[in-house]
């Protein structure tokens, strides 16, 4: 019975996750168990502990919220923000998760050196949104405050 119950909990939000993005929804089988306490293990708790396993550095972000303004349904839209490293030690951004399958991620995969700058770009894909939308990406580095959350938004018509 027990069983039952965490598949159908699983299919549930397997179900939920696609009907709030109909673009590039994670799988059902990437949603980890902890079989200890027979609850979902938390995915960000995980990529914070690798992310802060290096040494940890500061930053600065160029802007951690953007507005794509009025944007025609179906564009693709992106915008890049700029990090800085304000730290002693190299800055390595591990990942970055988007909040949606409509959003896709792209950074500065090297580590960015103490004084050096990156990148982290964010492409949206408006075709399954009518209206304003508000989006996020969480970033993943070497960082006491994580995740870094960047934000957008924009209005589809």
């Amino acid at each position: 019975m027990n069983t039952t119950f965490k598949l159908l909990a699983i299919s549930s939000l397997a179900l939920f996750s696609f009907q709030s993005c109909n673009k590039k929804s994670e799988p059902a089988d990437q949603i980890k168990i902890d079989t200890m306490t027979a609850g979902p293990v938390n995915p960000n708790e995980t990529s914070i502990k690798e992310a802060q396993s290096k040494p940890l550095t500061t930053v600065a972000i160029s802007e951690d919220n953007f507005d794509f303004g009025v944007i025609k349904k179906g564009d693709v839209k992106s915008h890049t923000y700029e990090i800085t490293n304000t730290g002693t030690n190299p800055l390595i951004i591990s990942e970055v998760k988007p909040g949606c399958g409509c959003t896709i991620p792209e950074f500065t995969k090297d580590p960015i050196l103490p004084g050096q700058k990156g990148n982290i770009t964010l492409k949206f894909e408006s075709e399954a949104f009518d209206g304003v939308v508000h989006k996020t990406a969480d970033v993943f580095a070497n960082t006491a405050k994580a995740p870094i959350t960047l934000n957008f938004t924009a209005d589809i018509k």
